[in-house]
């Protein structure tokens, strides 16, 4: 009863997708009996009929591919563009399925009515997760007799970000009852809408008081004396207990947890890009990068020929930086600078008022004419499309720093090369001040904690309104 109870919502979502997907075949069939695209018309509603075995493999198939992808598992489904993203990926892989097995059964099958089926039915099952959403929002939180009470052990950052896991995992069956903590400065003191109800010596009374049928322990490492106390207290009580390990103010971005052997382990430096999102950003940034240097190679060999007669010295500029992972790599530009130029940095920096280390600056010496122009319009990045090829770079994300100045970063400023590097990114578009790169880890950050292809490409077209302007490059 237990386990039907925390599933509810996951069941729901089967059931419904059961329903929807031989519904959405039969759309597919009326539309391709109407507008049947390159076939000089309209074939006949007879035509278009596909026998019911055909409906028996589209619900094996879709509801198959949901749940290998982890559709019905709250955990993995929270955000809204997770589920978008986990919903039509597996719609693509059940329609490939389906394909195949038509291939050796039912051939006659048109193939435009399997990719009417497939836009259609992308539709409605996002379409009925929209409308949940919206529902359980609104009222679904507050009905009675559907939690599943949670109490928390802890009510510092651990226990006030577990909170807001379980208010936001409310419509899967989740009610927060309360936190514990021996803080005395935190009593009736409410987070989340939920109250520090007492002490964690209280837990036994709390327990039987308000129900509660799960224990979330979020206490920090130092207290690990403690929660051997608390783990004999919750023995004889008939609740779940979870425990929410104080390391992940220790992870770069994001924590996982896997099994290996039997043993726990939680991974501390996860790439945030993977799977689907990490193919379409390798492959956008191969596409984009090869038309733009084909566009744009006679205006490439002429910037190079301006720099060869402007000053002595090569015309690619080669200097090692940090990429992602904190992974080294030789990064290529025009060169705008004199000849070793890099002998004469440390005449250049300064340190501020805070510490930092100021290493560009306007009316920087070192700079050539016709580099000075070059960089005003950040033309001297052009060469780095053959860094994006390669793969030590991507189009959009954080720029890649020098090695001298990231071992000078703090720990969170390390967060931003959780994600490929960039040529462009959240910074530039913004206005570029004055200040170097690495003192704007917080544009980065927001790149990283929020990042999209959609977002990609609204940052690729906002680059060339930052570069005319110029403010900030030099």
């Amino acid at each position: 009863m237990e386990k039907f109870r925390t599933s509810r919502l996951g069941l729901l979502l089967l059931l419904a997708d059961v329903l929807l997907v031989p519904f959405g075949l039969f759309l597919a069939t009326i539309l391709r009996s109407n507008v049947a695209l390159g076939m000089g018309g309209a074939l006949g509603f007879e035509n278009a009929q596909v026998p019911w075995p055909v409906y028996i493999l589209a619900v094996i198939s879709w509801v198959g591919a949901l749940m290998m992808n982890g559709v019905y598992d709250p955990r993995r489904v929270l955000r809204w563009y997770t589920e978008c993203a986990k919903v039509t990926f597996a719609s693509v892989i059940a329609t490939f399925f389906m394909g195949g097995a038509l291939y050796f059964s039912y051939r006659e099958t048109s193939r435009l009515q399997i990719i009417y089926f497939l836009v259609i039915n992308i539709a409605l099952l996002l379409g009925v997760r929209l409308m949940l959403r919206f529902y359980y929002e609104l009222i679904g939180r507050s009905r009675p007799g559907t939690q599943i009470k949670v109490l928390v052990l802890g009510a510092g950052k651990l226990g006030q970000k577990v909170g807001e896991v379980i208010f936001a995992h409310a419509r899967w069956g989740f009610h927060l009852v309360g936190y514990l903590d021996d803080d005395p400065l935190k009593k009736d003191k409410a987070f989340e809408g939920a109250m520090v109800l007492g002490g964690i010596d209280d837990v036994n009374g709390i327990i039987k008081e308000h129900g509660v049928e799960e224990v979330w322990i979020a206490l920090p490492v130092r207290a690990d004396k403690r929660l051997n106390e608390i783990i004999m207290k919750l023995e004889a009580q008939p609740v779940r207990i979870y425990i929410a390990p104080d390391y992940l103010s220790l992870a770069l971005v994001q924590a996982r947890a896997d099994i290996v052997g039997g043993i726990p382990i939680i991974g501390l430096r996860e790439p945030v890009i993977m799977g689907f999102d990490r193919f379409f950003k390798r492959a956008f940034d191969l596409v984009i990068s090869l038309a733009v240097i084909i566009l744009l190679l006679p205006f490439i060999l002429l910037i190079m020929i301006l720099i060869w007669i402007d000053s002595p010295g090569p015309i690619i500029f080669r200097q090692q930086r940090v990429g992602e992972n904190g992974r080294l790599f030789n990064m290529i530009k025009f060169r705008t600078m004199v000849k070793n130029a890099e002998a004469l940095q440390p005449v250049v920096n300064i340190e501020n008022a805070g510490g930092e280390v100021i290493h560009k600056r306007k009316a920087d010496p070192r700079v050539t004419r016709i580099g000075r122009f070059l960089r005003h319009y950040s033309l001297d990045e052009l060469p780095q499309l053959f860094n994006v090829i390669k793969g030590d770079m991507s189009l959009v994300g954080p720029r890649p720093e020098m090695p001298w100045l990231v071992d000078r970063y703090k720990s969170w400023q390390r967060k931003r090369f959780s994600v490929p590097q960039g040529i462009t990114g959240w910074w530039q578009i913004n206005g570029r001040s004055d200040k170097p790169m690495h003192l704007n880890t917080d544009d980065d950050l927001y790149y990283v904690y929020n990042y999209s292809l959609w977002l990609d490409i609204r940052i690729l077209l906002r680059t060339p309104l930052a570069v005319i302007g110029g403010r900030g490059a030099f």
